[in-house]
């Protein structure tokens, strides 16, 4: 293991860093479901729904070993969200432009994220990604880290403790609890969803104080034993307060991995026929467009939790930044050939760093859990909402401190960073707040006779960014 990861260089132990990946997997096993669900609407049980999933599993499991051993990097990656819902829509889009069946128009979309895949691997090897990465100026760099914080807030707060009644849904606490006018108000809106509100906001915010208190006490594992200790008291409120059984689906839920549905659906099924009718007018578009969203969501999340770890050098650069966009290339292709979109470095990435993985051990960690959800599903399933809100939470405030190194008064700074703060959460996309801070600060310096500060690559990158924004629909 030490010659692999090199533990006591990056100060690290064994034990952290399966803490880490363990940290890491709780707050992102959601995507093992969610990930299908988005991809197929929802169709659970069907072959193709079946072929997403363990699709899900086996390409994450495939980056994330890529990202231990050649980048020994405690970043894990999954089927990015976001890219997953426009992916979907992409599916539709050309069913309902070819008349294709939708699993047929699914594997047309596959040879889009097929060329993605590639497109990135060439550009990683010949370094391109990597001085992109580069060319992000200091400013914008110093807004991703707290930016990704309020993003992981507003999951942890609103999206990821969502829930359902028969008066509609999801409602989120931030607007639907703490927003309410008073208690009866709120009770009236979320109908007989009002006491799993309850539940999920007693059980967060008990949960982040446990993390809090044992983070304040020097407790590297303190994340995790913050969301076990949610996980039980909402397991326990389940059982006395809803009279429902948290437990009720593993009785009757299926150990046995579907691969012959993935064979069938997914596995290397690639419509090729298919993709040329869309046209290649909108396939080119559909390929810049994925490539963007995904090599800046993957380069805001590298650099933001990198910097949070103190994992880069005194210029912002992170080491081995070339083998990591490389595993996250890989990633992509592997998803492609095993049948889910893109697949992206995941910002929960940072509860791992948090929990104290410095190396490709917590990654290796994360992604053997993957593979093991291919026959353990149901067990991860049952991991609440509001436990790995506590966690999300409490990274998120920790990843605003990054804002101690910012120019207040350097309007230079603030106004890139102060746009993404708000840009991020809002758009819930790193790549799209980022594009939005590199516009204002090239305009920003243009327009006050200092464009000469501004590299030619960072020009590139933003007009690619005004392209992205006002032309591709």
């Amino acid at each position: 293991m030490e010659k692999l990861f090199k533990l006591k260089e990056n100060g690290a132990s064994i034990r952290t860093e399966l803490v880490a990946g363990l940290t890491t997997f709780m707050t992102m096993a959601y995507i093992i479901a969610l990930n299908p669900n988005l991809l197929t609407n929802f169709d659970v049980g069907s072959a193709l729904w079946n072929g997403v999933f363990l699709a899900t599993c086996i390409a994450s499991a495939i980056a994330m070993f890529c990202m231990a051993f050649l980048a020994n990097k405690p970043f894990a990656l999954a089927p990015g969200m976001g890219l997953n819902s426009f992916f979907a829509v992409v599916v539709a889009n050309i069913a309902g432009l070819t008349g294709m069946t939708y699993v047929a128009s699914f594997q047309a979309a596959l040879v889009i994220i097929l060329i993605e895949g590639v497109v990135f691997i060439i550009l990683s090897i010949l370094n391109i990604r990597e001085k992109i990465v580069e060319a992000i100026p200091l400013g914008v760099r110093l807004g991703i880290a707290p930016a990704i914080g309020i993003m992981l807030m507003n999951i942890g707060l609103g999206s990821n403790a969502g829930v359902y009644s028969e008066t509609g849904g999801p409602f989120f606490v931030m607007r639907d609890f703490f927003g309410a006018l008073t208690p009866s108000v709120a009770q009236s809106t979320m109908g007989s969803g009002y006491s799993a509100m309850v539940l999920q906001v007693v059980t967060m915010f008990i949960g982040l104080f446990v993390i809090v208190l044992l983070a304040k006490k020097g407790i590297k594992a303190a994340v995790l034993l913050g969301m076990l200790a949610a996980s039980v008291i909402y397991w326990a409120g389940s059982f006395i307060f809803l009279k429902v059984n948290p437990f009720e689906t593993l009785a009757t839920a299926s150990f046995l991995p579907p691969f012959k549905d993935m064979a069938e659906t997914t596995l290397f099924k690639f419509n090729f026929q298919g993709f040329a009718d869309i046209g290649w007018f909108t396939v080119i578009t559909l390929v810049i467009t994925f490539c963007m969203i995904d090599m800046f969501d993957t380069i805001g999340t590298l650099v933001g939790t990198a910097s949070r770890a103190g994992m880069v050098d005194k210029k912002g650069n992170m080491p081995n930044m070339k083998e990591a966009l490389l595993s996250d290339a890989i990633g992509t292709v592997a998803g492609a050939c095993t049948g889910t979109s893109t697949v992206t470095t995941f910002v929960e990435s940072a509860s791992g760093v948090e929990a104290g993985g410095r190396t490709g051990l917590t990654a290796l960690t994360t992604g053997v859990l993957f593979l093991a959800c291919i026959f353990i599903a149901p067990i991860a399933a049952i991991i609440p909402a509001a436990a790995t809100s506590s966690a999300l939470i409490y990274v998120g405030v920790l990843m605003l401190m990054s804002l101690k190194n910012v120019k207040f008064d350097d309007m230079d700074q603030m106004v890139p960073i102060a746009l993404m703060l708000i840009g991020m959460p809002v758009s819930g996309s790193i790549g799209h707040a980022i594009g939005l801070g590199l516009i204002s600060y090239t305009v920003i310096k243009v327009f006050s006779g200092k464009f000469k500060e501004v590299s030619v690559l960072t020009y590139i990158i933003s007009a690619l960014f005004l392209v992205k924004f006002f032309l591709i629909v």
